[in-house]
């Protein structure tokens, strides 16, 4: 009975003294974690570093003028002498048209010429009479004179309506030395940008009442511009020669410089929001291949500051005319030390006077529900 029970005894104390060395490194660990939530918290530290204020302009890369060639004649397209991508120089070749006259239009010159015949005929019978007449002295010389003009006027009238008839059988025709043909010629040096008609497509001419067909559209890829819209909220800030950081979607990490050259005096509204249509020159198209088309941001940057004491702007307090940040105080407090601030990029912000480079700076306290 008494081994029994010393026995008895010796296990409890065993387990007693289990249960208190457990409790007792339970405690040391809930002490130590204690004592980190009781602390001041997490810091951040003041560093050096640039703040930029920017303005962000949502739009494409495209060229500062696009040109729509079009041809002066009608017809159908015989031949093409050069595809998008290539670079021609002013005057050269782009496209031949072949005249394709309805019978109507055949028939219609062909009658005009005629009839201008008949004219030229009356109007030099006209001449010769009032000529003979001169010479009689019947009538004055300027009868004679309106004769002449007449007669003129008659023979150049049928003149155009052969070459008229010409054009439209041969599709050239030479005038005054000058061969005018259905060859359609590059405006301007540049790159072709697309090609708007294949061989055998109709072509409706350029005429002061038609706009006529585009045959190909063209530019000069080496005078871009960047077309987009900011947001209102932004506009206020802008003004002509901000510079500006274009960041090209198809080309990551690469930044082409440029200059705001143009702010829309009106809004236009785009999914409930008031935008301001702009236009940035980009300054060096080198920086990289670009291509008509290509989707862009751009940075407008409208104030920044260089090698400046910052913060996170999350560590900022503000209240009334009053703005602080807490720094670690003896104990574990937390103390406030005003601060005066400058330019913000709402990710960091800068610190005027209030602290030094390298101090800690700490974090807002997280809130518990």
């Amino acid at each position: 009975m008494n081994r029994n029970r010393s026995r008895r005894r010796r296990i409890i104390w065993i387990v007693v003294a289990v249960i208190v060395l457990a409790g007792g490194a339970v405690g040391a660990s809930a002490i130590r974690r204690n004592g980190k939530a009781k602390g001041p918290g997490p810091v951040v530290k003041v560093e050096r570093g640039d703040v930029v204020e920017k303005a962000l302009a949502v739009g494409s890369i495209v060229p500062r003028d696009e040109i729509s060639v079009k041809a002066k004649v009608s017809g159908v397209v015989k031949r093409v002498y050069r595809e998008p991508g290539q670079f021609v120089a002013s005057g050269e070749p782009l496209l031949e048209i072949q005249p394709d006259p309805t019978p109507l239009e055949l028939a219609d010159a062909r009658r005009r010429i005629d009839m201008d015949e008949i004219s030229f005929r009356n109007a030099e019978r006209d001449l010769n009479r009032s000529r003979d007449l001169l010479t009689r002295g019947m009538i004055a010389d300027k009868e004679f004179e309106t004769a002449e003009k007449a007669f003129d006027q008659a023979r150049l009238q049928l003149a155009v309506s052969r070459e008229r008839l010409v054009l439209i059988e041969k599709g050239s025709v030479r005038i005054a030395g000058q061969e005018i043909d259905g060859t359609v010629r590059a405006p301007i040096a540049g790159s072709l940008l697309e090609k708007n008609v294949n061989v055998g497509d109709p072509v409706v001419p350029l005429t002061s009442y038609q706009e006529g067909t585009v045959l190909m559209t063209m530019a000069n890829m080496d005078s871009l511009i960047f077309k987009g819209t900011v947001d209102e909220i932004d506009v206020g800030k802008l003004t002509v020669g901000m510079p500006v950081e274009v960041k090209i979607g198809a080309l990551p990490g690469r930044t082409v410089p440029g200059r705001l050259v143009k702010i829309s005096l009106k809004a236009r509204e785009e999914n409930n929001t008031r935008m301001f249509p702009v236009e940035i020159a980009i300054e060096d198209a080198r920086v990289a291949l670009l291509r008509a088309g290509y989707s862009a941001n751009a940075d407008i940057i409208i104030r920044r500051a260089d090698a400046v004491l910052t913060i996170p702007e999350r560590v900022v307090h503000s209240q009334n005319d009053s703005t602080w940040v807490e720094v670690a105080g003896t104990n574990g407090a937390r103390v406030k030390t005003p601060i005066v601030t400058g330019l913000s990029d709402a990710i960091r912000v800068e610190i005027v006077s209030g602290l030094s480079e390298g101090q800690e700076v700490l974090e807002k306290p997280e809130k518990t529900l």
